[in-house]
């Protein structure tokens, strides 16, 4: 292990440790306008490799001390009805001392889809989220804006989309957010641009401090070289007006303990600057730590500035 990692390794250790004596309770002190939830994905490995289990995802959150949990869809892409599996969760949750805040979804259709047959299947697909985050107490679903053809034409598509299905949610008492998540939506501007001409009280943005990739080769979403960056700090500032969650997206960090490509402190400034007082979400996506490790190494972070 290099040395400047073992530096990193041993300071999370001994600063999670003492940040944690006191758990969930202490991040949701009234004095704290920002409490620190924890995004599902920050354990896709472990997830997908099978070394951990969903519920098991939620007792953890509950043990790092976070104060509620974002869900991922994909990791229970069959139990939206499964009201056994539901209450499952709803039990692990309790017994964690987590609050479960929302539900991001993929794979399920995109609500800019400009074919309109594709588009209304996306948008019927996602009730049954909708359903399930009711049913579980999440006060959100997280959603994709994604559709092929001029920003024009797409942002007519995602009003369309976003506004028939946070109808539907609206009948739930559930959010309908989308997430800078590639494409169009990655740029700011366009994205406050399409939540104003939905115009519900239910439909908003989650702002993540780090997808801001508009163009990629080989034109793909994800997975190749960015060719084109969008302002991440004037994104989110566009963004956090709507916002009703914030997700920490975060990579790797410094001896310091400071991410080397975000800056959290004019991150955290930009959100509190903006009036939110909701749950800022832990993603960590790096590869250098370990996924407890650059969890903790986020927290701890988020916990400096907040």
């Amino acid at each position: 292990m290099p040395k400047l990692y073992l530096i990193l390794t041993i300071s999370i250790i001994f600063l999670s440790w003492t940040s944690c004596k006191n758990t969930t309770k202490s991040l949701e002190q009234k004095d704290n306008d920002i409490m620190i939830s924890l995004a599902q994905w920050s354990f896709h490995k472990a997830l997908m490799e099978g070394k951990m289990t969903h519920l098991q995802f939620i007792t953890k959150a509950g043990e790092l001390g976070f104060g509620g949990v974002e869900y991922v869809n994909t990791f229970f892409k069959d139990k939206a009805a499964d009201t056994a599996f539901l209450d499952e969760m709803k039990s692990t949750a309790e017994k964690a001392g987590v609050r479960q805040l929302l539900i991001m979804i993929d794979n399920e259709g995109h609500l800019a889809e400009t074919d309109v047959d594709k588009r209304n299947e996306a948008v019927l697909n996602h009730y049954k989220w909708v359903d399930a985050a009711a049913y579980l107490g999440c006060h959100s679903i997280r959603v994709n804006a994604h559709g092929e053809g001029s920003p024009e034409v797409v942002m007519d598509a995602a009003v369309d989309g976003l506004s028939r299905l946070a109808e539907y949610a609206s009948t739930r008492s559930v959010n309908v957010i989308v997430e800078n998540h590639g494409g169009y939506s990655s740029n700011g501007k366009w994205l406050a641009e399409v939540i104003e001409k939905v115009n519900r009280p239910n439909c908003g943005t989650l702002p993540d401090f780090g997808n801001f990739c508009l163009k990629r080769e080989e034109g793909a979403m994800w997975g190749t070289p960015c060719l084109e960056w969008y302002d991440k700090y004037e994104g989110v500032k566009e963004m956090m007006p709507y916002a009703k969650a914030v997700s920490a997206k975060s990579y790797d960090f410094d001896e310091k303990g400071e991410e080397t490509t975000i800056d959290y402190k004019r991150m955290l400034d930009i959100v509190k600057n903006s009036g939110y007082k909701g749950f800022v979400g832990v993603e960590y996506e790096g590869d250098k730590l370990g996924e407890e490790e650059g969890i903790k190494a986020t927290k701890i972070l988020l916990e400096k500035y907040r």
